[in-house]
């Protein structure tokens, strides 16, 4: 019985050989990969940006120390996976974070991939190089990191100020990755050069981006596909319309809302879209600086007149999930339940809410016969222009007449980082499904995308104070008292977390879209197609 029972499991094992080698067999080299951009990325330097069209397209040119796990759609520590790096340790005291790196890794143009390499990048970062670089979105990621060490060529060590659990999650993101030291930061806007496993050709305003096969890359027989072409189709009807028609092998990723997905379902049925939290928030944004928005009363109000479920059912039909800062769950990690939210400032009874936020105004000298006019700005694309459009609406009932001004992505930016405007629905991607990236980018004094200059000592300790706590349940709490914190500041109301589906040809294998972020499933390395 037993000789038996071993022969049925030899036998099932080699059927499950058998099976491994059909898969791995029937992935095919070669082919075009044609996806949809919305809008002209302002660079390929993943760096200097702040927007998913430059993640998206320019993730393939580039190689992190580790990277989210291209194969799983949810982001946890669990799915970080060796890039650059083959392994990784964090000293006794929890201060040095060391990487041990791969051997014989090429950038594009030849040259050798060296722990130099590393230390120029967050040298870059931390602002201690020169030339500075020119924007530093993601500059507050590394304000608990003292200095990077090359410590051998093949070893590079994070000095930081003190212990920080989260580090390894940020740097991977798809918003982390490494630069060459022998390239230029100004030639990293024009023509980027990576360790990818995809070379850049060109970007061209308005037409797209293209990029080819790296022939050379360290992984053997990665990528599969030839190339990658990007196309970008400013209006978003058009962009279904053409994916329906067969042009595209992919929509841009988070680009179909639940209206569109229901008639992508019925005009290309054969299509595989996936509809899942984006990692996006839709949030408004005051500048605190102007009158008359320096007064706190008048940030509350605008505050609670927001109807946060009237947001969703008509951008969504119901879909977008309501939450505080961070992504609730279930797919988010640390965001607040609704329980935890009904009794924080705006999430309650709406008409109570704006009644409050009616009182607040006539106190400082607004009402039905005296109305405070504004502009209300956004960025030039269908999914922050259409819930401007309502938070315009919802702001007649606190006393304020708004205008819409859109501005175009290549301006939008820099205006925000100038904090040249005065109201804004503002659309914020978390790249990582982490407080340390959400907290520290959006909400630190003088970082660049804390739009509104917001800044709190206290809720800056509250921070700090998270970031070094090693207990995950401890953690949890901390972050929930500084979501409470942000909301009684009016520190940045944010109004949902947005929903977004993604659609490709049944052609299109290997694909996993990330289901708590935007940012980081893009290296298309094991991408094929059947055809």
């Amino acid at each position: 019985m037993r000789a038996s029972i071993r022969f049925v499991v030899l036998l099932a094992a080699l059927a499950g050989l058998f099976a491994l080698a059909g898969v791995a067999n029937a992935q095919k080299p070669g082919g075009t990969l044609r996806i949809q951009l919305m809008d002209t990325p302002p660079s390929p330097s993943i760096h200097e940006e702040a927007t998913v069209t430059v993640a998206v397209p320019f993730m393939a040119l580039y190689n992190n120390l580790v990277v989210y796990d291209q194969a799983i759609a949810r982001n946890t520590f669990e799915s970080i996976r060796p890039d650059l790096a083959t392994s990784w340790s964090t000293s006794p005291d929890g201060k040095k974070l060391t990487f041990k790196l791969r051997p014989g890794v090429k950038w594009h143009d030849g040259k050798p991939f060296t722990a130099e390499d590393v230390r120029c990048t967050f040298e870059a970062l931390l602002g201690t190089s020169e030339p500075k670089i020119r924007r530093n979105p993601r500059g507050a990621w590394y304000t608990n990191v003292e200095k990077v060490t090359a410590d051998a060529a093949l070893e590079a060590t994070f000095h930081l100020k003190a212990p920080q659990v989260s580090l390894v999650a940020l740097l991977a993101s798809g918003y982390s990755p490494i630069y060459p030291c022998h390239v230029s930061l100004t030639d990293m806007r024009r023509h980027p050069i990576g360790t990818g496993p995809f070379k850049f050709v060109e970007l061209k305003n308005n037409v797209g981006v293209k990029l080819i096969k790296n022939t050379e890359y360290w992984k053997p027989g990665r990528p599969y596909l030839d190339a990658i072409e990007y196309t970008i189709l400013p209006d978003r009807a058009t962009r279904m319309l053409a994916f329906t028609a067969g042009r595209f092998d992919m929509t841009f990723p988070a680009d179909v809302t639940v209206p569109l997905l229901k008639n992508i379902r019925k005009e290309a049925p054969h299509a595989q879209c996936t509809l899942r939290p984006s990692g996006v928030s839709a949030n408004l944004i005051i500048n605190r600086d102007l009158p008359p928005f320096d007064n706190p009363l008048v940030r509350k109000a605008l505050a609670l007149t927001l109807d946060r479920k009237a947001f969703s059912d008509i951008l969504s039909e119901g879909h977008d999930p309501i939450g505080g800062t961070m992504l609730p769950p279930p797919e988010g990690v640390w965001g607040l339940s609704a329980a935890d939210l009904k009794d924080m400032p705006g999430y309650g009874d709406v008409d109570a809410s704006r009644e409050q936020a009616r009182a607040l105004m006539r106190q400082v000298g607004y009402g039905p016969d005296k109305k405070l006019k504004i502009k209300v700005s956004t960025r030039n694309i269908a999914s922050f222009k259409d819930p401007a459009v309502i938070l315009i609406d919802q702001l007649r009932h606190v006393y304020v007449e708004a205008e819409l001004e859109i501005i175009d992505t290549a301006a939008y930016y820099s205006r925000m980082f100038k904090k040249d405007y005065v109201v804004g629905l503002n659309l914020t991607g978390s790249a990582v499904d982490d407080p340390d990236q959400h907290f520290f980018e959006n909400y630190a004094c003088g970082s660049p995308r804390n739009y509104n200059n917001y800044c709190s000592p206290e809720v800056t300790a509250m921070m700090n104070a998270q970031s070094s706590e090693p207990d995950q349940n401890k953690r949890r709490k901390m972050v929930a008292d500084i979501e409470r914190k942000l909301a009684d500041d009016v520190a940045r109301p944010i109004i949902l977390h947005g929903v977004a589906a993604g659609c490709w040809q049944p052609h299109v294998k290997g694909l996993t879209l990330m289901v708590n972020s935007i940012y980081n499933g893009w290296r298309f390395e094991d991408i094929w197609l059947d055809k």
